[in-house]
Protein backbone atom coordinates (compact mmCIF):
# COMPACT_ATOMS: atom_id res chain seq x y z
CA UNK A 1 0.00 0.00 0.00
CA UNK A 2 1.34 3.52 -1.02
CA UNK A 3 1.15 6.55 1.44
CA UNK A 4 -1.90 7.99 0.55
CA UNK A 5 -0.37 11.95 -0.63
CA UNK A 6 -0.54 14.50 2.02
CA UNK A 7 -2.61 17.02 0.08
CA UNK A 8 -5.56 14.32 -0.58
CA UNK A 9 -6.65 13.90 3.06
CA UNK A 10 -7.27 16.62 5.96
CA UNK A 11 -4.59 17.05 8.61
CA UNK A 12 -5.12 15.10 11.72
CA UNK A 13 -3.35 17.88 13.44
CA UNK A 14 -2.43 21.18 12.67
CA UNK A 15 0.54 23.38 14.78
CA UNK A 16 -0.05 27.21 14.48
CA UNK A 17 2.20 29.96 15.89
CA UNK A 18 4.41 27.18 18.63
CA UNK A 19 6.43 29.46 20.37
CA UNK A 20 8.65 27.94 23.10
CA UNK A 21 10.69 30.11 26.13
CA UNK A 22 12.78 28.84 28.90
CA UNK A 23 13.90 31.50 30.98
CA UNK A 24 12.59 34.32 28.99
CA UNK A 25 14.88 32.78 25.69
CA UNK A 26 12.70 31.28 22.85
CA UNK A 27 14.09 28.26 21.64
CA UNK A 28 10.89 27.27 19.22
CA UNK A 29 9.54 30.75 16.89
CA UNK A 30 6.23 30.35 15.26
CA UNK A 31 6.13 27.38 13.79
CA UNK A 32 3.23 26.42 11.79
CA UNK A 33 2.74 23.21 10.66
CA UNK A 34 0.27 19.99 9.81
CA UNK A 35 0.46 16.38 10.23
CA UNK A 36 -1.51 14.31 7.62
CA UNK A 37 -3.04 10.61 8.58
CA UNK A 38 -0.78 7.91 7.11
CA UNK A 39 2.76 10.02 6.81
CA UNK A 40 6.04 9.05 8.25
CA UNK A 41 7.18 12.48 8.64
CA UNK A 42 11.32 13.13 9.65
CA UNK A 43 12.53 15.91 12.18
CA UNK A 44 15.68 16.94 11.46
CA UNK A 45 18.23 19.71 12.84
CA UNK A 46 21.35 20.18 14.87
CA UNK A 47 21.17 20.25 18.64
CA UNK A 48 18.95 22.77 20.43
CA UNK A 49 17.84 23.36 16.80
CA UNK A 50 14.11 22.73 18.33
CA UNK A 51 13.11 19.87 16.94
CA UNK A 52 12.73 17.70 20.25
CA UNK A 53 11.27 20.86 22.31
CA UNK A 54 8.39 20.65 19.46
CA UNK A 55 7.67 16.79 19.40
CA UNK A 56 7.89 17.13 23.38
CA UNK A 57 4.84 20.03 23.16
CA UNK A 58 2.91 17.39 21.40
CA UNK A 59 3.27 15.02 23.48
CA UNK A 60 2.37 17.35 26.68
CA UNK A 61 5.92 17.24 28.10
CA UNK A 62 6.30 20.87 27.39
CA UNK A 63 3.46 23.67 26.94
CA UNK A 64 4.06 25.98 24.60
CA UNK A 65 4.28 29.69 25.70
CA UNK A 66 2.02 30.78 22.91
CA UNK A 67 0.10 28.91 19.69
CA UNK A 68 -2.52 26.82 19.26
CA UNK A 69 -2.97 23.01 18.38
CA UNK A 70 -6.19 21.45 16.34
CA UNK A 71 -6.47 17.69 16.73
CA UNK A 72 -8.97 16.56 14.31
CA UNK A 73 -10.03 20.58 13.30
CA UNK A 74 -11.01 20.81 17.05
CA UNK A 75 -8.90 22.82 19.45
CA UNK A 76 -6.73 20.95 22.15
CA UNK A 77 -4.87 22.10 25.32
CA UNK A 78 -2.14 19.33 25.83
CA UNK A 79 -1.62 20.13 29.06
CA UNK A 80 0.62 16.62 30.37
CA UNK A 81 1.68 13.16 28.87
CA UNK A 82 -1.01 11.87 30.16
CA UNK A 83 -3.53 14.15 27.99
CA UNK A 84 -2.03 13.55 24.90
CA UNK A 85 -2.12 9.56 25.85
CA UNK A 86 -6.35 10.14 26.31
CA UNK A 87 -5.58 12.12 22.99
CA UNK A 88 -4.06 9.16 20.98
CA UNK A 89 -0.56 10.67 21.02
CA UNK A 90 2.29 8.48 22.35
CA UNK A 91 5.99 9.34 22.42
CA UNK A 92 8.67 6.63 22.69
CA UNK A 93 11.97 8.10 23.82
CA UNK A 94 15.48 7.21 22.32
CA UNK A 95 15.98 5.06 25.74
CA UNK A 96 12.57 2.89 26.04
CA UNK A 97 10.76 3.80 29.94
CA UNK A 98 10.02 1.20 31.67
CA UNK A 99 9.00 -0.57 34.94
CA UNK A 100 12.16 -3.47 34.98
CA UNK A 101 11.19 -5.44 37.57
CA UNK A 102 7.33 -5.98 35.81
CA UNK A 103 6.83 -8.54 33.12
CA UNK A 104 6.37 -7.19 29.86
CA UNK A 105 2.22 -7.56 30.11
CA UNK A 106 2.05 -5.44 32.81
CA UNK A 107 4.21 -2.73 31.40
CA UNK A 108 1.78 -3.21 28.29
CA UNK A 109 -1.09 -2.03 30.31
CA UNK A 110 0.37 0.38 32.76
CA UNK A 111 -1.23 3.29 33.11
CA UNK A 112 -4.52 1.92 30.76
CA UNK A 113 -6.13 0.29 33.73
CA UNK A 114 -9.15 1.61 35.24
CA UNK A 115 -12.21 0.88 37.98
CA UNK A 116 -11.65 0.75 41.37
CA UNK A 117 -8.81 0.62 43.47
CA UNK A 118 -10.70 -2.73 44.81
CA UNK A 119 -10.53 -3.88 41.24
CA UNK A 120 -8.90 -7.41 40.98
CA UNK A 121 -6.44 -8.02 38.27
CA UNK A 122 -7.09 -10.88 35.95
CA UNK A 123 -4.23 -11.83 34.98
CA UNK A 124 -4.89 -14.54 32.57
CA UNK A 125 -6.84 -12.02 30.77
CA UNK A 126 -3.73 -9.35 30.77
CA UNK A 127 -1.55 -12.11 29.49
CA UNK A 128 -3.93 -12.87 26.42
CA UNK A 129 -4.32 -9.33 25.73
CA UNK A 130 -0.15 -8.43 25.96
CA UNK A 131 0.14 -11.74 23.45
CA UNK A 132 -2.39 -10.21 21.17
CA UNK A 133 -0.67 -7.18 20.86
CA UNK A 134 2.69 -8.40 20.21
CA UNK A 135 1.48 -11.14 17.21
CA UNK A 136 0.03 -8.24 15.67
CA UNK A 137 3.55 -6.29 15.32
CA UNK A 138 4.84 -10.61 14.36
CA UNK A 139 7.44 -10.52 17.59
CA UNK A 140 7.60 -13.48 19.46
CA UNK A 141 8.68 -12.67 22.64
CA UNK A 142 7.46 -14.24 26.81
CA UNK A 143 5.07 -11.52 28.10
CA UNK A 144 5.59 -13.11 31.28
CA UNK A 145 9.74 -12.07 31.14
CA UNK A 146 10.58 -8.75 33.44
CA UNK A 147 11.38 -6.18 31.28
CA UNK A 148 14.77 -6.30 32.77
CA UNK A 149 17.22 -7.40 30.58
CA UNK A 150 15.68 -7.12 27.31
CA UNK A 151 17.31 -5.61 24.69
CA UNK A 152 17.41 -1.97 23.43
CA UNK A 153 15.00 -3.06 20.29
CA UNK A 154 12.91 -5.54 22.41
CA UNK A 155 11.90 -2.53 24.57
CA UNK A 156 10.60 -0.34 21.83
CA UNK A 157 8.62 -2.96 20.51
CA UNK A 158 7.08 -2.77 24.02
CA UNK A 159 6.46 0.38 24.01
CA UNK A 160 5.19 0.62 20.56
CA UNK A 161 2.88 -2.37 21.41
CA UNK A 162 1.80 0.09 24.01
CA UNK A 163 1.17 2.75 21.56
CA UNK A 164 -1.56 0.03 19.89
CA UNK A 165 -3.17 -0.94 23.26
CA UNK A 166 -4.13 2.74 23.89
CA UNK A 167 -5.02 3.41 20.13
CA UNK A 168 -2.48 6.15 19.53
CA UNK A 169 -2.99 7.72 16.29
CA UNK A 170 0.11 9.93 16.14
CA UNK A 171 3.49 8.08 17.49
CA UNK A 172 6.61 10.26 18.10
CA UNK A 173 10.31 7.95 17.37
CA UNK A 174 13.25 9.78 19.14
CA UNK A 175 16.02 8.20 17.63
CA UNK A 176 15.07 4.89 17.45
CA UNK A 177 17.46 3.08 15.78
CA UNK A 178 20.46 4.88 17.82
CA UNK A 179 21.09 1.38 19.73
CA UNK A 180 20.11 -0.84 17.16
CA UNK A 181 21.34 -3.64 14.72
CA UNK A 182 20.84 -3.07 10.88
CA UNK A 183 18.41 -6.10 11.43
CA UNK A 184 16.46 -4.69 14.25
CA UNK A 185 16.33 -1.60 12.30
CA UNK A 186 15.30 -3.74 9.46
CA UNK A 187 12.23 -5.00 11.84
CA UNK A 188 11.42 -1.76 13.36
CA UNK A 189 10.95 -0.19 9.74
CA UNK A 190 9.02 -2.86 8.75
CA UNK A 191 6.46 -1.97 11.73
CA UNK A 192 6.49 1.49 11.12
CA UNK A 193 5.22 0.92 7.66
CA UNK A 194 2.61 -0.91 8.54
CA UNK A 195 1.63 1.67 11.01
CA UNK A 196 1.61 4.14 8.64
CA UNK A 197 -0.54 1.85 6.19
CA UNK A 198 -3.18 1.78 8.60
CA UNK A 199 -3.34 4.87 8.42
CA UNK A 200 -1.47 5.97 11.72
CA UNK A 201 1.23 9.64 11.64
CA UNK A 202 4.34 8.75 12.76
CA UNK A 203 7.08 11.46 13.45
CA UNK A 204 10.49 10.29 12.86
CA UNK A 205 13.30 12.26 14.94
CA UNK A 206 16.86 10.85 13.72
CA UNK A 207 19.86 11.84 12.63
CA UNK A 208 20.67 9.45 9.99
CA UNK A 209 19.54 10.67 5.90
CA UNK A 210 20.15 7.43 4.61
CA UNK A 211 17.16 5.97 6.73
CA UNK A 212 14.92 9.11 6.94
CA UNK A 213 15.64 8.48 2.87
CA UNK A 214 14.11 4.84 2.80
CA UNK A 215 11.56 5.64 5.91
CA UNK A 216 9.88 8.88 5.30
CA UNK A 217 7.18 10.76 3.41
CA UNK A 218 8.46 14.16 4.37
CA UNK A 219 10.77 15.92 6.10
CA UNK A 220 10.46 19.30 8.72
CA UNK A 221 13.79 21.20 8.81
CA UNK A 222 14.40 23.15 12.32
CA UNK A 223 17.46 25.77 12.70
CA UNK A 224 17.82 27.79 15.63
CA UNK A 225 14.71 27.49 16.82
CA UNK A 226 12.99 28.30 13.47
CA UNK A 227 11.18 25.70 11.31
CA UNK A 228 13.50 26.10 7.86
CA UNK A 229 11.02 24.06 5.67
CA UNK A 230 8.76 21.04 4.83
CA UNK A 231 9.07 19.17 1.58
CA UNK A 232 8.44 15.74 0.52
CA UNK A 233 12.15 13.59 0.89
CA UNK A 234 11.94 13.21 -2.92
CA UNK A 235 12.29 17.06 -3.42
CA UNK A 236 15.27 17.29 -1.32
CA UNK A 237 18.84 16.18 -2.15
CA UNK A 238 21.43 15.43 0.95
CA UNK A 239 23.00 17.85 0.47
CA UNK A 240 19.87 20.40 0.11
CA UNK A 241 19.18 19.24 3.99
CA UNK A 242 22.43 19.34 4.98
CA UNK A 243 22.72 22.85 3.74
CA UNK A 244 19.30 23.91 5.67
CA UNK A 245 20.06 22.34 8.70
CA UNK A 246 23.59 24.31 8.96
CA UNK A 247 23.34 27.19 6.80
CA UNK A 248 26.09 25.97 4.06
CA UNK A 249 27.12 23.21 2.32
CA UNK A 250 28.79 20.16 5.14
CA UNK A 251 31.70 19.89 1.94
CA UNK A 252 32.69 22.86 3.12
CA UNK A 253 33.68 21.54 6.65
CA UNK A 254 35.08 18.06 4.90
CA UNK A 255 38.27 19.20 4.19
CA UNK A 256 42.24 18.05 4.91
CA UNK A 257 43.77 21.70 6.84
CA UNK A 258 46.75 21.69 5.39
CA UNK A 259 49.66 20.72 7.30
CA UNK A 260 53.52 19.53 8.86
CA UNK A 261 53.81 15.79 8.42
CA UNK A 262 56.62 15.58 11.30
CA UNK A 263 58.42 12.52 13.20
CA UNK A 264 56.63 9.11 14.17
CA UNK A 265 54.85 10.01 17.02
CA UNK A 266 52.98 6.42 17.53
CA UNK A 267 54.70 3.20 16.33
CA UNK A 268 52.71 -0.51 16.87
CA UNK A 269 54.97 -3.72 15.96
CA UNK A 270 53.30 -6.82 15.51
CA UNK A 271 50.36 -6.13 18.10
CA UNK A 272 49.05 -9.65 18.81
CA UNK A 273 45.75 -10.74 21.25
CA UNK A 274 45.03 -14.27 20.04
CA UNK A 275 42.06 -14.64 18.53
CA UNK A 276 41.14 -10.86 18.12
CA UNK A 277 43.94 -9.24 16.06
CA UNK A 278 47.46 -10.28 15.00
CA UNK A 279 50.99 -9.07 13.54
CA UNK A 280 49.56 -5.49 13.64
CA UNK A 281 52.15 -2.84 12.21
CA UNK A 282 51.68 0.88 11.55
CA UNK A 283 53.19 4.37 12.66
CA UNK A 284 51.23 7.65 12.86
CA UNK A 285 53.33 10.73 12.68
CA UNK A 286 52.93 14.24 14.32
CA UNK A 287 50.69 16.32 12.46
CA UNK A 288 48.86 13.46 10.97
CA UNK A 289 45.72 12.17 10.62
CA UNK A 290 45.36 7.85 9.87
CA UNK A 291 42.16 6.56 9.32
CA UNK A 292 41.49 2.84 10.31
CA UNK A 293 38.58 1.88 8.35
CA UNK A 294 36.91 -1.77 7.99
CA UNK A 295 33.90 -3.58 8.95
CA UNK A 296 32.26 -4.16 12.12
CA UNK A 297 34.33 -7.02 14.10
CA UNK A 298 37.06 -6.31 11.89
CA UNK A 299 38.83 -5.68 14.92
CA UNK A 300 39.36 -2.33 15.16
CA UNK A 301 38.71 -1.11 18.50
CA UNK A 302 40.18 -3.85 20.11
CA UNK A 303 43.97 -2.50 18.47
CA UNK A 304 42.61 0.83 19.94
CA UNK A 305 42.32 -0.29 23.44
CA UNK A 306 45.01 -2.79 22.98
CA UNK A 307 47.71 0.71 22.78
CA UNK A 308 45.81 2.93 25.49
CA UNK A 309 46.29 -0.40 27.71
CA UNK A 310 42.75 -1.08 28.62
CA UNK A 311 43.40 -5.23 26.68
CA UNK A 312 47.13 -4.92 26.09
CA UNK A 313 48.11 -7.10 23.04
CA UNK A 314 49.98 -10.42 24.92
CA UNK A 315 52.98 -9.70 22.11
CA UNK A 316 54.46 -7.32 20.15
CA UNK A 317 55.72 -3.60 21.09
CA UNK A 318 54.19 -0.10 21.03
CA UNK A 319 56.91 2.86 20.81
CA UNK A 320 56.23 6.52 21.73
CA UNK A 321 58.47 9.17 20.03
CA UNK A 322 60.98 6.19 19.21
CA UNK A 323 61.16 4.66 22.57
CA UNK A 324 59.99 1.60 23.52
CA UNK A 325 57.08 1.84 26.30
CA UNK A 326 55.42 -0.67 28.39
CA UNK A 327 51.75 0.39 28.70
CA UNK A 328 49.70 -1.69 31.14
CA UNK A 329 46.66 0.13 31.86
CA UNK A 330 45.65 3.88 30.46
CA UNK A 331 47.20 5.43 33.69
CA UNK A 332 50.31 4.25 31.69
CA UNK A 333 48.84 5.45 28.44
CA UNK A 334 47.90 8.92 30.03
CA UNK A 335 51.43 9.74 31.53
CA UNK A 336 52.81 9.11 27.88
CA UNK A 337 50.59 11.70 26.53
CA UNK A 338 47.98 9.69 24.46
CA UNK A 339 44.27 9.99 24.77
CA UNK A 340 41.44 7.98 23.83
CA UNK A 341 38.01 8.97 23.11
CA UNK A 342 35.72 5.37 23.19
CA UNK A 343 33.11 4.37 20.39
CA UNK A 344 30.20 4.29 23.36
CA UNK A 345 30.41 7.44 25.28
CA UNK A 346 27.67 6.62 27.10
CA UNK A 347 29.19 3.28 28.73
CA UNK A 348 33.11 4.12 28.31
CA UNK A 349 33.07 7.72 28.12
CA UNK A 350 31.17 9.81 30.58
CA UNK A 351 30.44 9.59 34.21
CA UNK A 352 26.56 9.99 33.38
CA UNK A 353 25.13 11.22 37.37
CA UNK A 354 28.43 13.43 37.52
CA UNK A 355 28.17 17.54 36.40
CA UNK A 356 29.40 18.26 33.15
CA UNK A 357 32.59 20.27 34.96
CA UNK A 358 33.38 16.97 37.06
CA UNK A 359 33.08 15.12 34.00
CA UNK A 360 35.46 17.36 31.66
CA UNK A 361 38.13 17.55 35.06
CA UNK A 362 38.10 14.16 35.91
CA UNK A 363 41.35 13.02 33.84
CA UNK A 364 43.22 15.90 35.43
CA UNK A 365 43.18 16.07 39.33
CA UNK A 366 46.46 17.20 39.79
CA UNK A 367 44.81 20.37 38.09
CA UNK A 368 42.16 21.02 40.11
CA UNK A 369 43.37 19.55 43.31
CA UNK A 370 46.90 20.36 43.66
CA UNK A 371 47.45 19.86 47.52
CA UNK A 372 45.22 16.90 47.68
CA UNK A 373 41.48 18.47 47.93
CA UNK A 374 39.54 19.99 45.55
CA UNK A 375 39.56 23.26 44.90
CA UNK A 376 35.96 24.24 43.53
CA UNK A 377 36.87 27.22 42.23
CA UNK A 378 39.66 25.71 40.04
CA UNK A 379 37.03 22.64 38.67
CA UNK A 380 34.59 25.41 37.70
CA UNK A 381 37.12 27.59 35.99
CA UNK A 382 39.33 24.79 34.33
CA UNK A 383 35.80 23.50 32.68
CA UNK A 384 34.17 26.91 31.62
CA UNK A 385 37.20 27.31 29.79
CA UNK A 386 36.90 24.28 28.04
CA UNK A 387 32.96 24.69 27.43
CA UNK A 388 33.85 27.97 26.46
CA UNK A 389 36.66 26.79 23.56
CA UNK A 390 34.51 23.74 22.47
CA UNK A 391 31.05 25.37 22.18
CA UNK A 392 29.20 22.73 24.56
CA UNK A 393 25.56 23.97 24.98
CA UNK A 394 24.25 23.49 28.27
CA UNK A 395 21.78 24.88 31.00
CA UNK A 396 24.69 24.86 33.69
CA UNK A 397 27.86 23.38 34.60
CA UNK A 398 26.75 22.08 37.48
CA UNK A 399 23.74 19.91 35.70
CA UNK A 400 24.76 16.11 35.48
CA UNK A 401 26.15 15.44 31.69
CA UNK A 402 23.88 12.77 31.01
CA UNK A 403 21.09 15.63 30.75
CA UNK A 404 23.34 16.99 27.51
CA UNK A 405 23.05 16.01 23.71
CA UNK A 406 24.85 13.32 22.50
CA UNK A 407 26.91 15.90 20.20
CA UNK A 408 27.46 18.16 23.40
CA UNK A 409 28.51 14.94 25.76
CA UNK A 410 31.08 14.15 22.71
CA UNK A 411 32.74 17.44 23.20
CA UNK A 412 32.88 17.27 26.98
CA UNK A 413 34.57 13.86 26.70
CA UNK A 414 37.10 15.71 24.23
CA UNK A 415 37.69 18.52 26.10
CA UNK A 416 38.41 16.34 28.79
CA UNK A 417 41.60 14.61 27.33
CA UNK A 418 42.71 18.17 26.04
CA UNK A 419 43.11 18.98 29.12
CA UNK A 420 45.99 16.31 29.75
CA UNK A 421 47.88 17.94 26.75
CA UNK A 422 47.90 14.63 24.49
CA UNK A 423 50.80 14.34 21.42
CA UNK A 424 49.01 11.01 20.10
CA UNK A 425 45.10 11.24 20.29
CA UNK A 426 42.48 7.59 19.27
CA UNK A 427 39.58 8.52 18.09
CA UNK A 428 37.11 5.37 18.20
CA UNK A 429 33.88 6.76 15.75
CA UNK A 430 34.15 10.44 17.32
CA UNK A 431 31.01 11.47 15.41
CA UNK A 432 28.78 8.32 15.45
CA UNK A 433 25.19 8.92 16.77
CA UNK A 434 25.51 13.13 16.58
CA UNK A 435 23.53 15.65 14.25
CA UNK A 436 25.03 16.41 11.23
CA UNK A 437 25.49 20.47 12.18
CA UNK A 438 27.98 18.64 15.52
CA UNK A 439 29.92 16.31 13.63
CA UNK A 440 30.97 19.39 10.97
CA UNK A 441 32.19 21.20 14.08
CA UNK A 442 34.28 18.17 15.14
CA UNK A 443 35.64 17.98 11.39
CA UNK A 444 37.20 21.35 12.23
CA UNK A 445 38.12 20.23 15.56
CA UNK A 446 40.17 17.11 14.61
CA UNK A 447 41.76 19.26 11.04
CA UNK A 448 42.99 22.08 14.12
CA UNK A 449 44.45 19.23 16.30
CA UNK A 450 46.19 17.95 13.12
CA UNK A 451 47.75 21.61 12.88
CA UNK A 452 48.76 21.89 15.90
CA UNK A 453 51.07 19.06 15.57
CA UNK A 454 49.28 16.05 17.25
CA UNK A 455 48.94 12.68 15.95
CA UNK A 456 45.98 11.29 15.42
CA UNK A 457 44.27 7.87 14.62
CA UNK A 458 40.64 7.54 13.43
CA UNK A 459 38.31 4.91 13.56
CA UNK A 460 35.39 5.19 11.50
CA UNK A 461 32.84 3.34 9.68
CA UNK A 462 31.68 6.58 7.74
CA UNK A 463 33.48 5.72 4.32
CA UNK A 464 33.43 9.85 3.65
CA UNK A 465 34.42 10.48 6.89
CA UNK A 466 37.68 8.78 6.55
CA UNK A 467 38.47 9.84 2.90
CA UNK A 468 37.47 13.75 3.61
CA UNK A 469 40.05 13.99 6.67
CA UNK A 470 42.72 11.48 6.61
CA UNK A 471 46.24 11.25 5.05
CA UNK A 472 46.59 7.48 5.12
CA UNK A 473 43.79 5.10 5.62
CA UNK A 474 44.91 1.54 7.27
CA UNK A 475 41.92 -1.02 6.49
CA UNK A 476 41.43 -4.00 8.93
CA UNK A 477 39.64 -7.08 8.63
CA UNK A 478 39.54 -10.41 10.22
CA UNK A 479 41.68 -8.99 12.84
CA UNK A 480 44.71 -8.47 10.16
CA UNK A 481 45.91 -5.39 8.34
CA UNK A 482 44.83 -5.72 4.92
CA UNK A 483 45.50 -2.25 3.36
CA UNK A 484 47.32 1.08 3.15
CA UNK A 485 46.11 3.71 1.18
CA UNK A 486 47.71 6.59 0.47
CA UNK A 487 44.89 9.52 0.60
CA UNK A 488 45.56 10.86 -3.10
CA UNK A 489 45.02 6.46 -3.95
CA UNK A 490 41.92 6.09 -1.56
CA UNK A 491 38.29 5.63 -2.74
CA UNK A 492 35.38 3.79 -1.39
CA UNK A 493 36.07 0.64 -3.39
CA UNK A 494 39.55 0.27 -2.86
CA UNK A 495 38.50 0.50 1.45
CA UNK A 496 35.89 -1.68 0.75
CA UNK A 497 37.44 -4.16 -1.35
CA UNK A 498 40.28 -4.44 1.44
CA UNK A 499 37.97 -4.65 4.04
CA UNK A 500 35.59 -7.53 2.73
CA UNK A 501 36.96 -11.10 4.41
CA UNK A 502 39.61 -12.92 2.17
CA UNK A 503 41.60 -15.20 4.48
CA UNK A 504 44.16 -15.83 2.36
CA UNK A 505 45.25 -12.05 1.46
CA UNK A 506 47.80 -10.25 3.37
CA UNK A 507 50.11 -7.34 2.59
CA UNK A 508 53.27 -6.17 3.61
CA UNK A 509 55.04 -2.84 4.82
CA UNK A 510 51.72 -1.03 5.69
CA UNK A 511 53.92 1.22 7.76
Amino acid sequence: MQPVSATDKAPMMSLRGITKQFAGVEVLRDVDLDLYPGEIHALLGENGAGKSTFSKIIAGVHRPTRGTITLNSERVEISNPLAAQRLGITLIHQEPISFPDLSIAENLVMGRTEGSLLKRVTWGEMTRDANRLMNLLDIRIDVTKPMRGLSIADQQMVEIARALASDSRLIIMDEPTASLTPKETAILFRIVRRLRDEGRTIIFISHRLEEVRALCDRVTIFRDGNRVTTDTIQSLTDTDIIRLMIGRPLQDYMHKQGTTIGDVALEARNLTLPGTFEDISFTVRKGEIVGLGGLVGAGRTDVAKAIFGIAPAQSGRVLINGQDVQIRDPSDAIALKLAFVPEDRAIAGIFRSLSVEQNITAAVPDQIAPSGFIRRSLEKGIAEAQVTRMSIRLASQRQPIGELSGGNQQKAILARWLLTDPEVLILDEPTRGIDIGVKAEFYDMIGALAASGRAILLISSELPELLALCDRILVMSEGRLTANILRAEATQEAIMFAAVPKTTRQIEGVA
